[in-house]
């Protein structure tokens, strides 16, 4: 019998390579970038380079997609949300 995966699944967005769109565009600008490095300046030390960094490059977006915390510094909204104005005078006592 076949079996298909959860309609929620798709809602998760879509991957290429193992990256969001976003980043993967950002991974294809670089390697644009570097084949026209490449076409200008042909040498095989800067082919070696490039080569290197675009797959430094890769690793580096799969780890963060990975691990999205890594550069989370701050909650975007508070705990609690109140409209109880902020006094220093204690009403309790």
């Amino acid at each position: 019998m076949k079996t298909y995966k959860v309609y929620r699944d798709i809602r998760k967005g879509a991957l290429i390579f193992g990256l969001p769109v976003s980043l993967f565009a950002l991974l294809m600008i670089a390697v644009v970038g570097s084949l026209l490095v490449i076409i200008f300046s042909f040498s095989l030390g800067i082919i070696l380079a490039l080569i290197t960094l675009n797959l430094l490059l890769y690793f580096t977006l799969l780890k963060l997609v990975q691990s999205p915390g890594l550069f989370h510094l701050k909650k975007v909204f508070p705990s609690t949300i109140s409209n109880k104005q902020i006094n220093l005078l204690s009403y309790e006592d």
